[in-house]
Order: structure tokens, then sequence, then C-alpha cells
């Protein structure tokens, strides 16, 4: 199918993108483009009018300032996972890139508009909720910031406003702590029928806090905080991390998206299976 007709804008500036948004009721971002265009031509989006920012400056770096690991909007899930900055404070970042898509994919999306896009399929949402990730974003009231706990609403709904344009992402950087992401793929689509990433700062022989997110068929990506429960104050060993991980079976039907490839219950067994992955990851303790 082929995409009705709209309107082309090139902005020069993120403040011109936001005048340009402000000024076209419906119009929508054009950046990677790579859930917004297939959507279109589905039918199941059909913005009169695209503002295309990929000539807009300063949103395309990778940078540790202020105790915080920034990646611009327009950085590329290629990008991310080939970083070694992002692997190395980042790694659940680093993991979900390297998952997204298919190579195509990967070196033309970018992850500003994956996060503002608010697809609960897709891998990012889970790593960034448990990094404890923020994003910037600036509108016609000026910058603002929001925590990722606060982004996701629904599928295919966010915190970004209409006319806010998603600048950067901000993952705080913490020592003595460590980060991954596993998924169970959907092998037609590519998607994670459950992701789960998990972040844990340890002393080496207790875990002290720990972060612990899902993604994939659920209603909208989320914390598993009955599973961060389970972990906070416990010791580093194999048996805690594996009924802890159960903790993860414990979400009701309603809390999952309908598939007829995957029920509830199979979501459930995949979140106990990935979340305990992660976990003995993060934590490098071996399985028995």
């Amino acid at each position: 199918m082929y995409a009705n007709d709209f309107e082309y804008y090139r902005a020069e500036s993120v403040d011109e993108a936001v005048d340009l948004l402000a000024d076209h009721e419906g119009a929508e971002l054009l950046a990677g483009s790579h859930g917004l265009l297939p959507r279109m031509r589905t039918g199941e989006e059909d913005p009169s009018v695209l503002v295309d920012i990929n000539a807009v400056d300063g949103l395309s770096s990778i940078e540790r300032t202020d105790g915080d690991l920034s990646v611009g909007a327009l950085v590329t899930h290629a990008e991310l996972a080939e970083s070694d900055l992002v692997r190395e404070h980042a790694a659940a970042l680093a993991d979900a890139a390297g998952e997204v898509g298919d190579i195509q994919v990967r070196n033309g999306g970018s992850i500003g508009g994956n996060l503002a896009h608010g697809d609960a399929r897709t891998d990012h949402p889970a790593a960034v909720l448990a990094l404890g990730g923020s994003l910037a974003v600036t509108g016609p009231d000026g910058d603002r910031s929001i925590d990722a706990d606060d982004l996701f609403t629904g599928h295919f709904e966010t915190a970004v406003g209409d006319h806010e344009i998603v600048t950067a992402l901000r993952i705080p950087i913490e020592g003595d702590s460590s980060s991954a992401y596993h998924k169970h793929r959907n092998p037609l689509s590519g998607y994670p029928l459950i992701g789960v990433g998990a972040w844990t700062h340890t002393d080496g022989k207790t875990i002290e806090r720990v972060r612990v997110a899902a993604t994939g068929n659920l209603a909208y990506p989320r914390r598993l905080s009955a599973v961060e429960e389970a972990l906070e104050g416990e010791s580093l060993e194999a048996d805690t991390i594996t009924a802890a991980a159960e903790q993860a079976t414990l979400l009701d039907d309603d809390e999952f998206r309908p598939d007829v490839q995957a029920s509830p219950a199979y979501c459930r067994h995949l979140l106990s299976v990935h979340t305990e992955r992660s976990l003995r990851d993060v934590l490098d303790v071996d399985g028995e």
C-alpha cells in the first residue's frame, strides 16, 4: 500500500521543528521513522504533515556529561549497539539496540523516535526503565524532563506532548552497578514476545538496589516491582534469583495484550525465564 499525500517540511533547528508542529495540527516528526512510515503505508496512521528533523544539529552524539550518559535523539540503534561508552555504562541499552529488527532497521531507526512512539512491542523500553533513564524534551513551553517511569502510558501512548520533540535520552551513571537485557524473539516479526531489562547495584555480597522491567506482549512497558522487592537486600545466590524471577508470573491476564501467538500463561512463563536470565547476567551468578 501507499501512504496518502502529505506536506513535507525540513526543520533546521529544534525550535523551528517545534514551531512547525504547533502550526500544523496532527503533524508528525520524521527521523528514522521505521515505526511511522510502515504504519502510514498500512493506513494505521495518516498525518497530513511531516516535519523532518534529520538536518537538526546536536542530536546525534553519545557522551558522558555531569554523571549521566547522554544519547542524542537521532542516534541509531546500530550506533548504540556498537558504542563502547554505552556498553560500559548502560549495557542493557546496547543489548536492546542490538536486538532491534534487522540490520536495515538498526542502521536507520533512532532512539528518540523509538521511545516517543510508544510501541510496547519494541526492545528499548525495558532497558531504559531498568536503567532509570529519562527523556529530555523541548516544546512550546520550553524544556522539561520525563522520567522513564512516567513515560509509557499505553500501547502507542507516551507522556511526550503532541508539539514536543525528544532531544536526548539520559542514563545516570553509578559505580558498582551492571545491567543486561534478554528477550524471546517473535520468529515472524522480530519484536520481543517478552523482553526483560535488569539493573543492579551491589556491594559484592548483597543486592542493595535493583530495577527490573519488561516489554513485549504487555499492555505497556512496565517495571516488575514484585521482582525488585524480592531481591533488594538479599544475598547474591542462585536460589534467591530463581525465587525472585518467579514473582514475574504474578501479572494478571489483563496486563497482557491479546495475541494469537502467545497466551498470557505463555507470556508469564517467558517473563520468569528471561527475568532470571537477565538477573544472572548482571549479578554474575551461574545456574546449577
